[in-house]
């Protein structure tokens, strides 16, 4: 027998807050001003695991020229 694992695409906003430590409002908020992209499923948001990440980057970067300056 084989075990099948299947990996989450996609995320709630509520899901993503919490991997961010954020709060659910923030969060809204950062999808609704474009900065964590997301897409609508129906009445839901959605958000890409990879959307996540990217935000996570794009943050780092900006923390790191601030450091830098």
């Amino acid at each position: 027998m084989t075990t099948t694992l299947i990996e989450r695409k996609w995320h709630t906003t509520a899901e993503v807050a919490q991997m961010l430590g954020y709060g659910l409002s923030k969060t809204k908020m950062l999808v609704l001003t474009g900065e964590i992209h997301s897409i609508k499923d129906g009445r839901n948001r959605r958000i890409l695991p990879r959307w996540v990440d990217e935000y996570v980057e794009r943050r780092a970067r900006e923390a790191e020229m601030e450091w830098s300056a």
